[in-house]
């Protein structure tokens, strides 16, 4: 087995890079981070008011020979799971806790006789609605995941589910899995509702970082995926970096100064290309990057799923990261990244020879992110700016508690179905989003925060604005949905340098879903978060405008792109 070939195309940027890994090899930087040396990343991490999470956030480093101990006992567990009747498995869960079992179902599928598994990371309440309404609740197992415990939307997902599955079952805790730190709140709830089973996952990884620990294995091995294996792909890359391996031959450490020198010179547009079978993959790793490096006025823009462009499209910005599967349907993809690398932009290529190194990549980017944090002068492993819009969030709910109502900020007109926040003197939609264009810049990005159902339909009519205001502007264009990329992008937003143009969308759904034991509806909860979200921004200046449909979504976020 053999750690995929990476080759970095970096030109003029080579010598930065060079000078970085010769200067980490004399400063012993791979055996420091084996060793847990806070230094590596701040000159006192013993100040811990000042560097929360940092040395105590380092467990990744031994999950995969950890996890490898556990192989026959999940294995086991899901042989319980097919043998009990359960013929659909359901992940409760957001940002870290969801994204890598979302991934791994998405690049290898259930396997046959298998579980096939969902997740549910929208609040949004015709997405619960949707969801609830093709489930035989009997015979769905939810996995209620959630590294704190506390998450307010993996709750309320279990209240909706568990009140479900108690309508139809005398035991409704038998269709329930924790998986969870030590000692939280949900393992308390876990033990007081008779769950299945309850996971307790080492509290010295954190969310993003914690593909290869119970969090991401646990649903995998419910679809049939091989454990064994996959750990021992991801063994491979640990060897490869391991303490006694020189910065100058370690991958991860390469990749990670190249991502660092890269940022600092300007190039911080971190743009993922990947075969069409490994695809899913680079949305784990925009948590990854986006939530470890965007703070301190700093940081890595991950771009993925953006629509394949020709060299002009993209300014002196953009660095590509190309995830190759030999053997896929690359023809197009290849003939891309060579024009890319012809006009001088820096490529990044790994060629993976199967789809299990996947595990290799999730270790490689884990340390490399790490890396880039160091390069960056920040700590990768916290999250300082990610309760700004959660506390909001919450006071407009203990608001709405108080008065039925939600506070929401007044529009600054309504037209055509149409109400629209932001400073702006337009009259029209298509005159406001066209005065939100006109802020864009050269090494700006647009980030397009969609609080909207998903679905095929609306993956497509977002696709389409985000490659029209990249072919317009000239400038990276990302795409996520709430409030699934405030545990993703969201700290990168508020955190990171004052790049971003943030363009919100929002809509009145056609019905409501209540959240059992509680006096506020998912629809209330969204749009609590949604409004967070936005006053977040604005409180640190940051450029947004909201774009609120107040009957047919779809067709308003297809009418921005028309308009583009």
């Amino acid at each position: 087995m053999k750690v995929p070939k990476q080759e970095v195309f970096l030109g003029n940027y080579d010598l930065a890079v060079e000078a970085r890994l010769n200067t980490w090899a004399e400063e012993n930087i791979g055996r420091r981070i084996w060793d847990r040396d806070g230094t590596v990343w701040v000159p006192n991490p013993a100040d811990a008011a000042n560097t929360p999470d940092l040395t105590d956030r380092l467990g990744w480093l031994t999950m995969p020979q950890e996890m490898r101990a556990e192989v026959a006992a999940l294995s086991a567990f899901a042989k319980e799971v097919r043998d009990a009747g359960f013929k659909e498995v359901v992940l409760l869960g957001m940002g870290g806790s969801s994204l890598a079992p979302e991934v791994m179902m998405s690049i290898f599928g259930n396997a046959p006789g298998y579980p096939s598994l969902s997740v549910l990371d929208s609040t949004n309440p015709e997405a619960v609605q949707a969801l609830a309404a093709r489930l035989d609740v009997a015979q769905t197992l939810f996995l209620v995941s959630s590294k704190s415990g506390g998450t307010v939307e993996t709750l309320s997902f279990f209240k909706y589910f568990y009140a479900a599955v108690e309508a139809v079952k005398e035991n409704p805790g038998e269709n329930f899995v924790a998986i969870t730190d030590p000692g939280s709140k949900l393992q308390t709830l876990a033990e007081e509702k008779g769950f299945r089973r309850i996971f307790s996952s080492p509290p010295t990884v954190g969310g993003r970082y914690s593909a290869l620990t119970y969090f991401g294995l646990v649903p995998v091995a419910l679809i049939g995926v091989n454990l064994d294996t996959l750990l021992k792909h991801a063994m491979t890359m640990v060897d490869a970096c391991g303490e006694n391996v020189s910065p100058l031959r370690n991958p991860a450490l390469i990749l990670g100064a190249s991502v660092g020198e890269l940022a600092l010179a300007g190039r911080d547009k971190l743009t993922f290309f990947a075969s069409p079978s490994v695809a899913p993959f680079a949305v784990w790793v925009e948590q990854l990057v986006a939530e470890s490096t965007g703070k301190r006025k700093t940081g890595v823009v991950p771009v993925v799923n953006e629509p394949l462009g020709s060299p002009e499209r993209y300014g002196n910005d953009r660095v590509f990261v190309y995830t190759r599967l030999e053997n896929d349907d690359n023809d197009l993809l290849d003939k891309t990244v060579d024009e890319l690398k012809l006009s001088g932009h820096p490529v990044i290529e790994i060629t993976l020879k199967d789809k299990h190194d996947v595990a290799q990549e999730f270790f490689r980017w884990e340390m490399a992110t790490a890396a880039a944090g160091s390069v960056l002068s920040i700590n990768p492993f916290d999250q300082p700016n990610v309760e700004a819009a959660k506390q909001i969030a919450r006071a407009l709910m203990a608001e709405y508690q108080q008065s039925g109502q939600i506070p929401v900020d007044t529009p600054a007109f309504r037209a055509e179905g149409i109400a629209v926040f932001g400073d702006t003197p337009a009259a029209t939609p298509a005159d406001a989003l066209a005065q939100f264009e006109a802020l864009a810049s050269p090494g700006h990005y647009i980030a397009i925060m969609a609080y909207v159902p998903p679905s095929t339909a609306m993956d497509n009519a977002l696709l389409t604005l985000q490659k029209n205001l990249r072919n317009k502007l000239s400038v990276a264009v990302t795409v996520g949905y709430g409030p699934r990329f405030l545990h993703s992008t969201g700290q990168l937003h508020k955190g990171g340098g004052n790049k971003g143009l943030f363009l919100q969308i929002t809509h009145q759904p056609a019905e409501d879903v209540a959240i059992p034991g509680e006096p506020y509806t998912f629809g209330v909860l969204i749009a609590a978060q949604a409004q967070g979200d936005y006053q977040a921004l604005l409180a640190g200046n940051r450029r947004v405008m909201r774009f609120h449909f107040e009957t047919d979504v779809l067709a308003g976020v297809s009418f921005l792109a028309e308009n583009v």
